[in-house]
């Protein structure tokens, strides 16, 4: 019997300190041509705006611009957030992706503005309320890219009939039980917002309904790794995402630092070790025998088909060192 777990990596596109968005750019690229080699399934791209530590604002022109640059790894969003976009518009671009880059893109859609509500209004021109227009939204998007369409008065070229996998991202109940109601898959932003996990795991599959696109519930859950050659080492790789978590906790948000040996003593404050706690909980760091057992206790306490991780390391040489000690431990190859 085949244990594998399939493994992605959820990419912000993260500016550290001293590079800037170009830069981030480019390691996107690298990271997604390194993974591809180890066996990682998919690289998935998430949107972000007014974010200066995140280079992710166009998420399809990414999309694009990393599946050309790969061929077989799967390339999608993480998600695109619907609210800010029209069904038409983005059926139109992930048609196109996908006639371009056939069976390899996934298109996840989220609720959230994934930025400021300042900047939400900007990109939505003050319609605010189409966050609560989602579950139409994902309907019509569905609409258009179905071959049924063809009658419509509105139809997307491209995009009509083509079979682009929908996932449904959420860090709520909300999401498990639309996603359920739907028979699509599920993303579950564990990776730092892991309160409702196991409640909103437990509601979609308490309440999926078959459909043409899944007939049984699909999860995929998301953890912040740090694999390193020892324990110590990894831990301390492991201060800059600490950081980088503190500087969101605090309304300070910052590129991502290098690690430090030691972390100022603000951190170990106890409502500060609360609120990182409360966003790290699924962060799984050490070397690879302590990863592999985290994980695979994370993934049987969760029942969860999948995992996502991300990849908040300063070095280049790290962060490689990082996926590959991982899929060997997971034996991804």
């Amino acid at each position: 019997m085949d244990n594998r777990i399939n493994i992605s990596v959820l990419d912000l596109g993260i500016v550290v300190e001293g590079q800037d968005i170009p830069d981030a750019l480019n390691e996107i690229v690298h990271n997604a041509q390194y993974i591809e080699s180890l066996g990682y399934k998919r690289i998935w791209i998430a949107e972000h705006h007014n974010t200066a530590s995140a280079s992710t604002a166009a998420t399809a022109v990414l999309i694009g611009h990393i599946a050309e640059r790969t061929t077989t790894l799967r390339v999608g969003s993480g998600g695109i957030m619907l609210p800010n976009h029209t069904p038409l518009a983005v059926a139109e671009q992930f048609g196109t992706l996908d006639i371009l880059y056939p069976d390899r893109i996934d298109l996840g859609l989220g609720r959230a503005p994934g930025t400021d509500q300042l900047t939400a209004a900007a990109l939505r021109r003050n319609n605010l309320s189409t966050t609560y227009h989602f579950p139409e939204d994902i309907r019509a998007l569905q609409q258009y890219f179905s071959k049924e369409n063809s009658s419509s008065k509105v139809r997307a070229f491209p995009g009509e009939g083509r079979n682009v996998p929908i996932w449904i991202l959420g860090s709520s109940t909300d999401s498990a039980y639309l996603a359920a109601e739907l028979g699509l898959p599920y993303v579950f932003a564990s990776h730092f917002a892991p309160a409702l996990l196991l409640k909103a795991i437990d509601i979609y599959k308490k309440n999926f309904k078959p459909s043409v696109y899944h007939d049984r519930p699909y999860l995929m859950v998301g953890a912040n790794v740090i694999v390193a050659d020892t324990n110590e080492e990894a831990t301390f790789l492991g201060t800059s995402l600490q950081q980088l978590m503190f500087g969101l906790v605090t309304g300070n948000p910052t590129k991502l630092p290098p690690p430090v040996k030691k972390l100022p003593l603000l951190f170990f404050r106890p409502d500060v070790k609360q609120s990182l706690y409360n966003m790290m909980a699924c962060t799984f760091c050490g070397d690879k025998e302590k990863v592999r057992a985290q994980i695979r206790d994370f993934m049987e306490k969760t029942g969860a088909d999948e995992l996502f991780i991300t990849n908040y390391i300063y070095d280049k040489a790290a962060r490689f060192r990082s996926f590959e000690l991982l899929a060997d431990a997971m034996e991804l190859k």
